[in-house]
């Protein structure tokens, strides 16, 4: 795995964390941040060929 890969999914990880912690706190705000935050890293994954597990997985 190279390093931008690496980066992405770690970035994606701590934004999923980042956003349950939000959603669990009643931080309406910054849940709306983190998911737009978590988006925008799902499309870039997407669009440089990255496969990123469901959050179950």
């Amino acid at each position: 795995m190279d390093a931008f890969t690496a980066g992405l999914l770690h970035r994606i990880r701590a934004a999923q964390t980042d956003l349950t912690r939000a959603r669990e706190t009643g931080d309406d705000f910054l849940a709306d941040v983190e998911q737009a935050e978590l988006d925008d890293l799902h499309r870039l994954a997407a669009e440089h060929g990255v496969e990123v597990a469901s959050p179950g997985c």
